[in-house]
Order: structure tokens, then C-alpha cells, then sequence
């Protein structure tokens, strides 16, 4: 007598596509950049600190740069936007209250944020924004997203309503714990101190740009040279830079090696490190973070090199 077995295999999860959406870091007068603290029972993100940003929608927005300047408006208040007519300017201003009751309208798909801009006489700012690297989430987690992060200055404006076509800035509120639990300025190298004694936590894309900018954004008042800078970054080799992370195993405290374009890792010239130190806690929270990035963001980015699209050359 003779017995058989038979096995049944289990179809592989497909791996979710990333997802385009994007994400706005707001540098003020102070050198200070806009952080939302996500709300903890959030499905993405939970408890993180992040610049502003979402989900592409493809009813709401027309462009990935007017994705990240409607979400800035949803979770903080902050509208970069300005008067749509020459000149004088005809509506004088929208009330703290009027704007608040929109942004929420907006974020629950009440109102078309484009409705909300013309029937106040408004233009989305597109034009402040510069590219500032894009990132996609690696193949693991449940929801995997393709952000093109955005830099923008704010320029001197009243504290409400508009004046001349100048941008109107708000002081940063949250969303009412719909996305976000707190909105505040902070300076970049005051919120990786504050990363460092684990007052607050980062993904690596946030923990990368904040890096980035302390670098250059030093002391408390923005130059024009600060700014030239930065400009000269989103328009160069940099700010084209697609970073999928890559995990290439890890050091001999535990902490998990993600590598970058460029580094020797992942194909980059010997000795070239482009990479972040990540200590992940349980259900894959993350922890402390360490950038490791020896060469110059200004001149030694080849395109080749760090897989720089051709679409984006």
C-alpha cells in the first residue's frame, strides 16, 4: 500500500506599487523648518516627525507640486499662495476661520482645493517649489511610496490675509489629530539634537534632508547666500537624485545599512559611502538614525554613477 502527499504552495504577495505623492519643507526667516508630529494611530507614519505631505489625488491635484502645497494647507494652515490678479489686490484677505473650515472641507474630499483658490481670487505658489530628491519606500512594507520632496522659502508677509500678491503665512496649526497631533517650526540641527536625545523620531528621507540643510542653514537669520545654495542643489545633479534605500545587511551593533545611490554598495567607486545606519525597534519602528555621506553634493554627483534618470538630465 502506498501513501501520497501532496503540498500546496502559497502565491507570493504581489509587492505593492509605490505609491506618487509628495512632501513640501518650508524654510522660514529664522532658518526654521516646518515639522508635522504624525498622528500615533496614523497607518503611515505613525508618531514620525515629517515635513508636510501626502498621496498624490488625482482629483484634487494637477501636479505633484500642487499635491504637496494642498497638503501643507491640510495638515498646518500654511497656504502658499497668492493674489491671481495684477496689482491691487481684490479680495484683501481670508479670515482665520474661513481658511480653517476650507483646509478641512478639502482634507475630507468636501471641496475641490482648486474651487476653494479661485473662489477666493488665489495662485498655488507652484513656482517657489525646487525639487529636492525623490525617494521610494524599499520592497517590504505594506505601503510603499514614490515622494518627490519639494524646498521652498518663505518670504516676510503679514500674519493674515494677503497684501500686494506677498504669500501669506500662518503660524502652523495641526489638523485637528486628523493626520497630525502638532505643527511647529524648528531649526534643522535643533531637531536632529532633539533626534539624538530621542525626543523625536525620523524616517530616513526626513532624517536625510534635515541633515542636508543644517549643513548650510547655519545660525538663525536665512542670507541670500544660504538661499543661493540651496538653489544651486535642487538645480543640479541633487536635486534630481532618485534614492531607493537598499538594505545591505548590518553593522556589529545591530543597526540595519541602507545604502544609496552612489555608494560603494551599490556600485559606486571604492570608498564612496552614501549610506544611513538605522536602528529599528519592534513592528519595525525606527530608532536612531546615522547618515554616512563622504563626498560633495555640489560637484561629485555623476549622473551615472547614481542612476540619475536621463528624463531628469
Amino acid at each position: 500500500m502506498s501513501t501520497s502527499t501532496t503540498t500546496t504552495s502559497v502565491a507570493p504577495k504581489p509587492v505593492p506599487i509605490p505609491r506618487p505623492s509628495a512632501s513640501l519643507v518650508i524654510v522660514n526667516q529664522r532658518n526654521e523648518i516646518l515639522l508635522v508630529e504624525r498622528n500615533p494611530k496614523s497607518s503611515a507614519f505613525a508618531g514620525m516627525h515629517v515635513f508636510p505631505g501626502g498621496n498624490f489625488d488625482k482629483k484634487q491635484d494637477s501636479s505633484l507640486a500642487i499635491t504637496a502645497i494642498r497638503e501643507t494647507f491640510e495638515e498646518s494652515g500654511l497656504l502658499l499662495a497668492s493674489s491671481a490678479t495684477e496689482g491691487p489686490v481684490i479680495n484683501p484677505g481670508v479670515s482665520e476661520a474661513v481658511l480653517d473650515e476650507e483646509r478641512f472641507a478639502i482634507h475630507q474630499q468636501k471641496k475641490l482645493f482648486q474651487d476653494f483658490l479661485s473662489e477666493h481670487n488665489l495662485r498655488p505658489d507652484v513656482a517657489a517649489l525646487m525639487p529636492f530628491t525623490e525617494w521610494i519606500t524599499p520592497v517590504g512594507p505594506p505601503k510603499r511610496f514614490r515622494t518627490q520632496f519639494f524646498v521652498t522659502f518663505l518670504t516676510p508677509s503679514p500674519s493674515s490675509g494677503f497684501s500686494s500678491g506677498k504669500k501669506q503665512e500662518r503660524i502652523p496649526t495641526p489638523d485637528g489629530g486628523q493626520e497630525v497631533i502638532a505643527a511647529r517650526f524648528i531649526h534643522p540641527a535643533e531637531a536632529l539634537e532633539e533626534h539624538k536625545a530621542q525626543k523625536m523620531r525620523f524616517m530616513p528621507p526626513q532624517f536625510y534632508i534635515l541633515s542636508t540643510l543644517a549643513e548650510i542653514l547655519k545660525g538663525s537669520v536665512n542670507t541670500a547666500e544660504q538661499r543661493e545654495q540651496v538653489e544651486a542643489l535642487s538645480g543640479g545633479a541633487f536635486g534630481k537624485l532618485v534614492i531607493n534605500p537598499l538594505g545591505i545587511g548590518k553593522d556589529n551593533t545591530g543597526r540595519q545599512i541602507l545604502a544609496y545611490e552612489g555608494d560603494e554598495g551599490r556600485g559606486g567607486p571604492k570608498g564612496r559611502l552614501h549610506r544611513a545606519f538605522v536602528q529599528f525597534g519592534g513592528k519595525g519602528a525606527v530608532g536612531q538614525i546615522t547618515l554616512v555621506r563622504n563626498f560633495d553634493i555640489f560637484s561629485e554627483i555623476e549622473p551615472a554613477i547614481f542612476n540619475i534618470p536621463s528624463s531628469k538630465l
